[in-house]
């Protein structure tokens, strides 16, 4: 894949964790694209003699689409097709490159039907012999057409909800749907075999799949896309094959051997709750063991400080493990946070800030301070001192947890 190529699907999926737009909301601006015309990659070595003309004319195309005059940009565009026309192969190969740009750029502002055509024009720029980059960005090609082909489909399946199955309507609706159903896996299928992080086009050909009812096939996707090695390591390639297994009803076990792999990736996900949730209804000790290592380690990390869930299950937990006789689990996961947690968590700063802003997360966590730092511990002092009168029941509840459950002083 050439270096173009490389940086448009990385501008696409980087916070993707999220899924962001590749383009602006006030237009189209690519600094990178003038540096890449200029030095395409042809055969090994850099091809920096592009004539002046090109050049100029990429500058025009760019200019003209940041300040949407459509009639200039087309001209410009017609006069680059022509330059390219009339130049060697090397040159040519840029062609679907920038066809592709400036029809994602229409795809932001909404302009579909001017985007497929330009995704079609992209589609026919073949020359000479394929390599293997040219292939790939053939099928990002194909692949975002593929998305628009799924945008129509999925308008259609929200208008067959509505329909009744007995209706004529119905029945042209379907027809339509598996028509643009065909062409999209025609489309997105070959991407999608491609190593790389491809989010979107797998979330839209696996909601096909599942719709027609072919789960194995919708199954086998996601595994190769979370399993295959020769595909980067992505979070959400495990988060959508969870989330299709647990529709699927899959037994706990499969589920947390992909959340497991999750969490070893991204320890702070929103999903890692629901693993300690499956692994303390697990039967096996060594999952109970490493339920408590996960809330130590969602816990770890600065976002999560004010997740009242993970310290309601931090506290909860850490009772159930003590009174199972399983001090020294506690007594591992502490041993590499006592240095830092303690300030972390747990200093009359966050005391005092956490009892104004949530007195309910205060109380959790000054549960977890008593029982890992003793009652000298100052976030545990300083909530007990509190004379609040919902809370004051809770307040000695928490006391007496302490008293006995404590790690630094058992049986206090």
């Amino acid at each position: 894949m050439s270096d173009f190529s490389e940086e448009l699907i990385r501008s696409k999926t980087e916070d993707d964790q999220e899924e962001s737009c590749v383009l602006s909301a006030t237009g189209m601006y690519f600094p990178w694209l003038q540096k890449h015309i200029d030095t395409v990659e042809t055969g090994g070595k850099k091809e920096k003699d592009f004539a002046q003309t090109t050049s100029a004319c990429l500058n025009r195309i760019q200019e003209a689409l940041l300040k949407h005059q459509w009639p200039q940009a087309a001209g410009y565009m017609h006069s680059y097709f022509q330059i390219l026309e009339d130049s060697d192969s090397h040159k040519r190969q840029a062609a679907p490159e920038i066809s592709l740009q400036h029809a994602l750029y229409l795809l932001h502002h909404g302009m579909l039907e001017d985007a497929n055509r330009n995704l079609s024009r992209a589609e026919t720029w073949r020359y000479g012999e394929k390599s293997s980059s040219q292939e790939v960005l053939i099928n990002l090609v194909q692949a975002y057409k593929g998305l628009l082909q799924y945008y129509t489909w999925s308008k259609k399946k929200m208008e067959l909800s509505n329909l009744d199955e007995d209706d004529y309507a119905y029945n042209t609706a379907s027809q339509t749907m598996l028509n643009h159903s065909w062409k999209t896996s025609v489309n997105l299928g070959a991407l999608i075999q491609t190593p790389g992080v491809w989010d979107p086009f797998v979330k839209s050909y696996v909601e096909m799949l599942e719709f027609y009812g072919d789960q194995d096939g919708a199954r086998e996707v996601l595994t190769n896309y979370a399993y295959d090695e020769k595909f980067p390591s992505n979070p959400n390639a495990h988060v959508y094959l969870y989330n299709f297994l647990k529709r699927e009803k899959a037994p706990r076990e499969k589920l947390i051997s992909v959340l497991k792999i999750l969490y070893q990736i991204v320890p702070s996900h929103k999903l890692m709750l629901e693993f300690h949730r499956l692994l303390r209804k697990s039967e096996k000790k060594d999952h109970h063991k490493l339920g408590l290592e996960v809330l130590f380690g969602v816990l770890d990390f600065a976002g999560c400080t004010k997740n009242i869930t993970a310290w309601k299950y931090l506290a909860k937990y850490l009772r159930q493990t003590l009174m199972g006789n399983h001090l020294a689990w506690v007594q591992e996961e502490w041993n590499s946070r006592k240095t830092w947690w303690p300030s972390f968590h747990f200093s009359s700063f966050w005391a005092k800030s956490d009892w104004k802003e949530d007195k309910a997360l205060a109380c959790e966590k000054a549960l977890v301070a008593g029982i890992l730092l003793g009652k000298g511990c100052r976030y545990f002092r300083y909530i007990c001192k509190q004379d609040h009168p919902v809370l004051r029941k809770k307040i000695r509840r928490i006391r007496k947890s302490v008293k006995k459950h404590s790690i630094v002083n058992p049986g206090l």
